[in-house]
């Protein structure tokens, strides 16, 4: 019988990195790594690499983890030039880039970490659906001003890790559907996906809540008076109730009016997509919770089915885009900085 491709993925956090090893679809070990402060050496991810490689190596070594069984390692892709979105193996060109910005987003330490922990082991390491992913539609961009329809960094791991899922329970593939994916994670983002491209995008906004460690955000609202408060509970009767009663009202407004504005985003991507949806995925862990998405699906579910995925599983992301290349359904991207310069139509074909 043979192994199962056994792939470990990793993803760089604040004050964490998560850690996947899974032997095809199945993990085997996933574990969150904090890094107290005082044990991160430096504030910068370039200052923090050797620390948390090594971290994750001890993390490997304790859990019984052999690395010689390993066929690659992924990790979410950096702040490189806007490209078509894929799993790309992490070679001179792309390190030169990783390493040159790698004192600024923590997803630079991705690909970094990837590479490092691979090499000695001589095999591939990989990034999957870089933040600065573009396959932005033509018609978005006026010839004088090749930039000015390019997508802005945003979670495209998200996005199409949701796609591809939901596609694979209506019994499509990712790449002959044609959906909208709102991920509501912090920064909002919503994206019109055909035929495997994120072909527009809006801008993102801020759904309120700041996220934590764990995947989980705060609960705020918007106190009257315009201060932005933590959400309390006291006894009932008290003064301090009464004023959460208040801040629960403000919270439900505040709630409700997002959920407005991410539907109608739904709205203008779906007209992007000349109304032929297959789909309508809700994603990521909204700080306002049930009723939020609730209000979001009773002004969209017109536009085609509305698939709620509460947990986007990162590490499992990851590795599902290393695994697609390993087992040749999909072919393996090389950074070019001089794709760039294709722009979409080359991107298209």
């Amino acid at each position: 019988m043979r192994e199962p491709i056994r792939v470990l993925a990793l993803l760089p956090g604040p004050t964490w990195t998560k850690v996947g090893v899974f032997d095809g679809e199945k993990a085997v070990l996933v574990e969150t790594l904090h890094h107290p402060p005082e044990e991160i050496d430096g504030e910068t991810p370039r200052d923090q690499f050797l620390c948390r490689k090594q971290v994750v190596l001890d993390a490997l070594d304790r859990e019984g983890i052999n690395l010689t069984r390993l066929r690659a390692v992924a990790g979410p892709g950096g702040f490189t030039r806007p490209l078509p979105g894929g799993t790309y193996r992490v070679a001179e060109a792309m390190l030169e880039e990783i390493r040159s910005g790698a004192d600024g987003h923590l997803f630079h330490l991705g690909g970094l970490l990837a590479y490092e922990i691979a090499s000695p082991l001589h095999i591939p390491a990989f990034v999957v659906d870089p933040v600065t992913m573009d396959g932005m539609e033509a018609v978005l961009r006026l010839p004088e001003f090749p930039d000015m329809g390019r997508c802005g960094p945003f979670y495209s791991l998200h996005q199409r890790a949701a796609a591809r899922r939901v596609a694979a329970r209506i019994g499509k593939r990712y790449e002959e559907m044609n959906a909208v994916v709102a991920c509501l994670d912090g920064q909002i983002t919503v994206g019109a996906h055909r035929g495997g491209w994120v072909i527009d995008m809006n801008g993102g906004f801020d759904e309120g809540g700041a996220p934590e460690p764990g995947g989980g955000h705060a609960a705020r609202a918007r106190h009257p008076d315009g201060e932005r408060v933590d959400m309390t509970v006291g006894d009932p009767g008290s003064s301090k109730s009464r004023d959460a009663g208040v801040r629960r009202g403000a919270e439900e407004r505040g709630c409700r009016e997002k959920a407005y504005r991410v539907a109608k985003e739904i709205g203008g991507c779906a007209a992007v997509l000349g109304g032929k949806v297959d789909a309508v995925v809700l994603t990521g862990r909204p700080a306002c919770g049930k009723m939020f998405t609730e209000e979001i699906v009773r002004r969209v579910s017109w536009i085609a089915p509305v698939h709620i995925l509460p947990e986007d599983d990162l590490l499992r992301s990851l590795a599902e885009g290393a695994l697609r290349v390993l087992r040749g359904e999909e072919d393996v991207r090389e950074y070019s900085p001089a794709d760039y310069e294709k722009g979409v139509e080359g991107i298209h074909g």
